[in-house]
């Protein structure tokens, strides 16, 4: 056996026992959905017949559209405020000459370095001088201007094809439409990669909702969850039933646009 067929399938062995280690918490989730938790505090890992039982004991407990509709709300309003405010700014990074560019880019890729839970506290502050505190507007804002996203859309505005932006100009055709009409129906699949982060982000986040929403009426998912999860004797079965369904939406929505988000990960790399 030659030895780059040797390295061929050394590689694959090595990436199929990645795959299968990476896929190991989510096979747990799913088999500890249908277990009682005598059951998982075993160590079973195999199907149960538990499933409808903890989803009943979850929607008797949890009013699941309503904490459904909370955190889709966050989500998607966090999601497009986010892409609205981040694209422009990479668009205007990228596209537009000044002075101090570079150097007002440099400080916005410095704030990646912060620490969230360093800022948690004028965070908190400023919504509370605000009148913002336990309201979804608090969860939402702070996410609207990503750092990440912005330089995100930069790198992906680099292979946008610059001679249309200037045969546009030539037309007569204003900025902004040249930005609403031109730039984005080209960058689709740049929108389609972003809108997987930022709304898996978005739906994930458990920190700074825990510490500005205190209505239980206003709580997401993850925030319901975790309370069960601290309680004095908590009910696994329905801890893993309940995380089973919050992560359906993202799942879902990730195979849903998984070409378009292959495809703008590749050219933003390039």
């Amino acid at each position: 056996m030659s030895r780059s067929r040797i390295q061929n399938i050394s590689m694959h062995l090595f990436l199929v026992v990645m795959s299968l280690i990476s896929l190991f918490p989510f096979y747990w989730m799913v088999v500890s959905s249908t277990n009682k938790t005598s059951d998982i505090n075993m160590g079973k890992f195999t199907f149960g017949d538990q499933l409808l039982v903890n989803f009943n004991n979850l929607t008797s407990q949890v009013d699941l559209p309503l904490i459904f509709w909370n955190t889709s709300k966050i989500a998607l309003l966090s999601t497009f405020a986010t892409l609205a405010v981040c694209s422009i700014a990479g668009y205007a990074f990228e596209i537009y000459q000044s002075k101090n560019r570079d150097r007002v880019y440099a400080a916005l890729l410095t704030t990646m370095m912060i620490p969230f839970a360093a800022l948690m506290i004028p965070l908190f502050t400023m919504f509370g001088k605000a009148g913002l505190l336990d309201t979804h507007l608090a969860v939402i804002l702070p996410t609207v201007s990503g750092a990440f996203i912005i330089f995100y859309f930069r790198q992906c505005t680099k292979t946008f094809p610059k001679e249309l932006i200037d045969a546009a100009r030539v037309d007569g055709v204003k900025e902004w439409k040249i930005f609403l009409y031109v730039y984005v129906p080209i960058m689709r699949s740049s929108y389609s990669a972003a809108f997987i982060i930022v709304f898996m982000a978005s739906w994930n986040a458990f920190l700074w909702p825990l510490i500005v929403l205190q209505s239980s009426d206003l709580k997401t998912i993850n925030l319901v969850l975790s309370s069960f999860a601290s309680a004095y004797a908590p009910d696994f079965g329905l801890i893993m039933v309940g995380t089973v369904v919050s992560t359906l939406p993202s799942l879902l929505l990730f195979f849903a646009m998984q070409k378009q988000f292959i495809a703008s990960m590749t050219g933003a790399i390039k």
